[in-house]
């Protein structure tokens, strides 16, 4: 379980936590943080300690003079950035006493992250429901559009996990390519294999690193089954269920196959940091969510309302 924060919720953002040595360099906590958060402005970084703005666990403040060594967590909140707009919103589907279902347009993120803060699934929800205990179950990609669970309840929230976490939700998501050279139509196929095609292959995360990469030593840990659903003269339309829910697993598995989906901007090639085009999003969608719901036992199925844009 996690530590529990000493701050409320404020505006739908909960405080962050921050681990601080124990012993090093620097004489006191304050300064400590002034060397972590290089980027910030020294001055005012010390004003939030003398305003009483940085606390220990128990909601203390601590003083600027507070030395190392005497706390090992702090929390604060982060000075909210100035968020891009995503003017795109987000349909409800299903509402309950315990899960929370809606459809997810693409460019907004999941939870908040870089520049990104109130311009996130979590915390518009959580302010338009006006529930601060609204938690997502799982995420989405931020240019993947579609299907988003959250649990409503602490209480419950940990029987809906343990399904991701044990694979006992069957996801299904459409993706839209170009098509490959070489298409031929009366046999279709990609990466010189007929479909359905099981794509299996390690995939991991590096620190620092923005993607994914892909070890061709070791065993495979992520596993995608890809069908076709049609194709015209520009694109192919396939139909993607995972089996594993690694980063970016659906993305890679499809470039690495030749049929890269259309405007995503990780793979086959990083394209930089440009601003957004919303007018041609990723062509990533999370169609099908199904499951037993381990609190009702019912069968559940969700399908997004949504469609791709650049589907044939």
């Amino acid at each position: 379980m996690g530590m529990p924060s000493p701050l409320p919720v404020r505006d739908g953002v909960g405080a962050t936590r921050l681990r601080v040595p124990m012993s090093g360099p620097w004489p006191t906590v304050a300064a400590y943080m002034t060397e972590r958060f290089f980027h910030l402005d020294p001055d005012q970084l010390l004003q939030r300690f003398d305003r009483g703005e940085v606390v220990a666990h128990d909601g203390r403040p601590l003083a600027g003079d507070t030395p190392l060594g005497v706390e090992e967590f702090v929390w604060y909140y982060r000075d909210p950035p100035v968020d891009r707009h995503i003017p795109f919103e987000i349909e409800i589907l299903h509402q309950d006493e315990h899960l929370l279902v809606v459809d997810k347009p693409h460019f907004l993120p999941t939870i908040p992250g870089g520049k990104f803060l109130q311009n996130s699934a979590l915390i518009r929800l959580r302010r338009l429901l006006d529930n601060d205990e609204l938690a997502p179950i799982h995420r989405l990609d931020r240019a993947t559009a579609g299907l988003l669970m959250f649990s409503t309840r602490p209480a419950t929230r940990g029987a809906y996990q343990l399904l991701f976490e044990n694979r006992q939700v069957q996801k299904v998501y459409e993706a839209v390519s170009a098509l490959p050279e070489g298409w031929d139509a009366a046999a279709p196929a990609v990466g010189g294999r007929p479909f359905p095609i099981v794509y299996r292959n390690h995939i991991r995360k590096d620190r620092a690193e923005l993607r994914v990469q892909v070890d061709d030593v070791r065993e495979p840990n992520a596993e995608t089954l890809i069908e076709f659903l049609r194709a015209d003269d520009r694109v192919v339309h396939t139909l993607l269920r995972p089996h594993s829910g690694k980063m970016h697993q659906l993305r890679v598995h499809l470039a690495a196959l030749g049929i890269g989906i259309l405007n995503d901007p990780f793979y086959p090639e990083l394209r930089g940091e440009l601003p957004d085009d919303f007018d041609h999003p990723m062509q990533l969608l999370a169609r099908e969510l199904r499951f037993t719901d381990p609190i009702s036992g019912a069968e559940r199925v969700f399908t997004t309302t949504r469609s791709l844009q650049e589907a044939p």
